[in-house]
């Protein structure tokens, strides 16, 4: 069966300082990881990030050794100024949720959306 992506979401964030953008595209896959299980995929800046089962799995995984229910993904985040960032995150509770915060220099406020992921884990 072949992968049908389903766009969930697209949103852009401006930044007023350096006339700059910052894309958020966000969409829905039949089958991702080695298991062909359904997933999403938050793609901003040249960055994909990626919230199959297996990756997922090992997220809750830290987040739970770490005693934590937001788990940052640092490899999928740009955190370089702490005035203009991107954080993705996964957010671990009774659903699992992926979660990204854009915050440009130009917003008194970071823009934060939640998306529910399409499945759930036993092991946590």
């Amino acid at each position: 069966m072949p992968n049908i992506k389903t766009k969930i979401d697209e949103w852009e964030v401006r930044d007023l300082e350096d006339n700059s953008m910052i894309r958020v595209y966000v969409e829905h896959n039949t089958e991702m990881g080695n298991k062909s299980l359904p997933g999403l995929q938050i793609q901003t800046m040249g960055k994909f990030v990626n919230y199959e089962p297996l990756h997922t799995e090992r997220w809750a995984y830290a987040a739970r050794k770490a005693n934590q229910n937001e788990y940052l993904i640092e490899d999928g985040s740009w955190t370089v100024y702490p005035d203009t960032y991107i954080k993705t995150c996964l957010i671990v509770g009774e659903k699992l949720k992926a979660k990204i915060e854009v915050k440009v220099r130009s917003n008194t406020k970071a823009i934060v959306k939640e998306y529910e992921l399409p499945f759930t884990l036993e092991s946590i």
